[in-house]
């Protein structure tokens, strides 16, 4: 297939990238680079396989030639409210790519009568009532809360892809991406594995947020990008949760992040700094995955923190 991947260069969309050329296609990337790097598909820029323009999906999206399948993850994610890239600080932007990005992006699916993959996020679901979060759960979530930009832009996205499936016959899909880790990750993301990584190889007690009984459910990102693939293969168009069911604390991870880089700094708490609406429950049901995609994670959380802290050693400039 000839694949529009948009996101191409965030942490996400370039490792579907790199999936999606193993697999044979061909691949065209658009980024505008407010989140994304270049350092990400920097080692594509070689493959003839792989086009890349730097383009902002809020705007009109032109694609000369054929378009087998359109692949949305363009969109800031980063809960971090100290970073710059984080979608606290790019509101409107983070909406934007949620509305207009996701219209544009569906405009060239209806066009080429291509494939439609939306990224869309646990974050749907708000601070869960239900545990796990099954895909029918409905969630609890406040649409006008520091959190609402992101949550809000992918309830609204996931809505319209239906409505362009359901009118116009777009044969549309949908991944609801739960927390997920591995090279490529920014490091000033904000979410629990870069700030605790970070911590512990520089020597550092970890930072807890609260009393560190909220829990998380961590997945290897080859996994994510196994699952998503499978999701675009198949024929399924109602959403369907993609992520790791094993639930663990924050500081039981904390803990394990601590052992296996050798931090002897262990950990502390900030009680009073949890971050306004932080979902305190966060783990899926991945039995829709499990009986129509035949998908489950397969790589331990030991393991994938192995292969993720050589990445974070460099970017420190340990190693």
């Amino acid at each position: 297939m000839r694949i529009l991947i948009t996101g191409a260069a965030g942490f996400l969309g370039s490792h579907l990238c790199d999936k999606l050329l193993l697999d044979g296609h061909e691949v065209i990337g658009l980024d505008n680079f407010i989140t994304g790097s270049r350092e990400n598909i920097a080692h594509l820029m070689g493959n003839e396989r792989f086009v890349f323009y730097k383009h902002d999906v809020s705007n009109y999206i032109y694609v000369r030639g054929r378009v087998d399948a359109v692949l949305h993850f363009a969109s800031p994610a980063s809960p971090n409210p100290k970073s710059p890239s984080g979608y606290f600080n790019l509101p409107i932007q983070t909406m934007k790519a949620g509305a207009l990005g996701t219209h544009n992006s569906l405009g060239v699916a209806k066009v080429n009568k291509a494939r439609f993959l939306l990224a869309s996020t646990s974050e749907i679901y708000g601070d869960p009532l239900v545990h796990p979060q099954t895909e029918d759960y409905a969630g609890n979530v406040d649409p006008v809360g520091p959190r609402a930009v992101y949550d809000e832009a992918k309830r609204f996205a996931e809505s319209l892809t239906m409505a362009y499936h359901r009118q116009h016959g777009v044969n549309t899909r949908i991944v609801r991406i739960f927390n997920t880790y591995g090279p490529r990750m920014d490091l000033e993301d904000g979410r629990a594995l870069p700030n605790f990584l970070k911590q512990a190889l520089l020597g550092q007690p970890l930072t807890i947020y609260g009393d560190g009984q909220q829990t998380r459910s961590f997945c290897y990102v080859d996994d994510l990008v196994d699952g998503i693939v499978r999701l675009l293969y198949s024929d399924e168009h109602m959403p369907v949760n993609i992520g790791n069911p094993v639930e663990m604390s924050v500081l039981q991870f904390a803990e394990a992040i601590n052992r296996l880089t050798g931090n002897k700094a262990g950990v502390t708490f900030l009680a009073k700094e949890r971050s306004e609406r932080d979902p305190q429950r966060r783990q899926p049901d991945i039995t829709r995955a499990r009986t129509i995609l035949g998908w489950e994670p397969k790589v331990s959380l030991e393991d994938g923190l192995r292969q993720t802290i050589p990445y974070f050693q460099k970017k420190l400039g340990l190693a």
